[in-house]
């Protein structure tokens, strides 16, 4: 009736338990850090990266949500935003949370605004001087035959009011 101990003790265990049993927790972590570890310390970079790239000009977004642009840089770790007319915040360099929308650096800047200015005076624009980009610009379209009106050109394109009557007999 009874059940010897001997059979009770003697189950067919396997002899590699420790390392099976911690194979699953090795593949949640593989798991873990590249859908979520390794996403958000690249996001971190990216963020720390736009911190340092901040300057003057620039619109900003505090973290409270306040948008403004940026009109000193105090050193390392605060920033002077301007967020209506004359009304200035020192706001903690790390509490942006995102630039809108960024100025070119300075030098940039210069050489691109002077890119749109007209290169020469009044002279060279009438005496065909200029840039090869304005000259094409000013150019008549290809094809295209400009000639100059007279006086008595423009009396018969008005309808004649100003010509002699004659009369029918």
């Amino acid at each position: 009736m009874f059940i010897s101990p001997a059979y009770a003790q003697a189950g067919g265990g396997s002899g590699g338990g420790g390392l099976e049993a911690l194979l699953p927790l090795i593949l949640i972590f593989v798991v873990f850090y590249f859908l979520l570890i390794r996403p958000q310390q690249k996001k971190m970079k990216q963020h720390r990266e736009m911190l340092t790239a901040i300057r003057r000009g620039d619109k900003v977004v505090t973290g409270g949500g306040i948008v403004g642009s940026v009109t000193k840089v105090d050193g390392d770790t605060e920033i002077t935003v301007e967020i209506a007319k004359d009304v200035k915040v020192k706001v903690r360099r790390d509490l942006v949370s995102s630039v809108v929308s960024k100025t070119a650096p300075q030098a940039a800047a210069s050489r691109a605004a002077n890119e749109d200015r007209p290169q020469g005076g009044i002279l060279s624009r009438l005496l065909g001087g200029g840039t090869p980009q304005q000259q094409a610009a000013n150019a008549p379209a290809e094809g295209l035959k400009v000639e100059p009106t007279t006086e008595a050109q423009n009396s018969d394109d008005n309808g004649g009011e100003d010509a002699p009557e004659k009369k029918v007999e």
